[in-house]
């Protein structure tokens, strides 16, 4: 599985070449959208329904991985509705009990990880918001990272991919401590599968903050801003629909984020600002969400980041709908330290009309 752009570059010609070689018999899908929803979902799930095949391989970005993820659980399961696996409120959140075919995953971008994670995310249209399916069982049996899939990128899916790394990363650093997360369900296996911040989800969100900073000048808000996207099409992405890249819409609204967050817990925005390289010699707690917020507007003006969601083609009037496609997403934003309800998003989203 890959998407109609890659499959006509070097990657995909790679993995073709090799299985042509050594005599194994495939079939190719080619119409994984960028930024999957529902629909192109169900294309991709009929698709691998079509056959018994033993042996998924996709190859491509988040968008690929998780629409091949996608087809994998629905095609081993063909009775199940497309919302009986989507994350509650959405979906009906039901725990995978099947066995799944091996799926190897081969990324051509560089942004959180979809090669190893069980989530696989997509806009689902009736709600005009981004939701998904997490569960274990939809983790690829291999993942394989090749550099080289780099030299491939386009700038801006460069940008964006590295920016939702360091996004994610402080999102996961600051977010509510994993012991705090309720309601704690009967059975450890109905837990989610986003719990909060951990001891060793910390290691690895410390590494994620130190690496960006060092490199990239060489995941709830973000949903409905890509999900509800009015007529916005980035530069190096797929101009056959409007699309506002994943990244994007993440960082857009980051710097307001973090600076609600921060009086939930000001040490931890603090150390994630100087792993950023933030000076943060004689600050106190109280500057936490200035010093974080103003070291994110400086790194999204070098990477010449849009100036808010006014530059996506969203106005003032839009917001109670961006708020209503954010209140679902329990998932993300119930890892939030600070609580947050319909009046808090509503004033973080006038927040970030302008970033700058």
């Amino acid at each position: 599985m890959t998407d109609s752009k890659l499959v006509n570059m070097k990657p995909v010609h790679t993995v073709l070449e090799s299985l042509d070689d050594n005599k194994v018999k495939y079939k190719l899908f080619d119409r994984c959208r960028v930024e999957p929803t529902n629909e192109s979902y169900e294309d991709a799930i009929n698709f691998a329904k079509s056959e018994d095949f033993d042996v998924f391989v996709a190859v491509g970005g988040g968008s690929v991985m998780d629409t091949c993820k996608a087809a994998n659980l629905y095609s081993t399961n063909p009775s199940a509705e497309l919302l009986d696996y989507v994350n509650a409120p959405v979906g009906k959140g039901l725990p995978v009990t099947h066995q799944l075919k091996p799926l190897i995953a081969i990324t051509t971008t560089a942004g959180t990880g979809s090669e190893t994670t069980g989530t696989a995310v997509f806009d689902y249209l009736p709600m005009k918001a981004k939701t998904g399916i997490s569960n274990r069982a939809l983790r690829p049996t291999l993942g394989i990272v090749d550099p080289l899939h780099l030299l491939e990128m386009p700038e801006r899916v460069t940008a964006y991919s590295g920016i939702d790394v360091l996004c994610h990363a402080i999102e996961s650093f600051t977010a509510i401590p994993y012991n705090e997360r309720v309601p704690y369900p009967a059975n450890p296996n109905l837990r989610p599968a986003y719990q909060g911040c951990n001891p060793i989800s910390d290691i690895w969100s410390k590494h994620a903050l130190t690496m960006t900073a060092k490199y990239l000048k060489r995941h709830g808000m973000s949903y409905p801003i890509s999900g509800l996207n009015r007529d916005y099409r980035s530069k190096d992405y797929s101009q056959d629909h409007k699309l506002v890249p994943h990244g994007l819409s993440v960082v857009i609204s980051a710097p307001a984020v973090f600076e609600f967050t921060a009086p939930a817990c000001p040490e931890r925005h603090l150390e994630a600002a100087s792993l950023l390289g933030a000076d943060v010699t004689n600050k106190k707690n109280a500057d936490a969400g200035a010093v974080l917020g103003d070291k994110l507007r400086e790194i999204m003006r070098d990477l010449e980041i849009p100036d808010g969601i006014t530059a996506l083609g969203f106005t003032k009037d839009d917001i109670p709908a961006l708020v209503q496609g954010t209140l679902p997403q329990h998932r993300v934003i119930k890892l939030s330290p600070r609580p947050a309800g319909e009046e808090e998003i509503t004033e973080i989203f006038n927040n970030c009309l302008k970033v700058y």
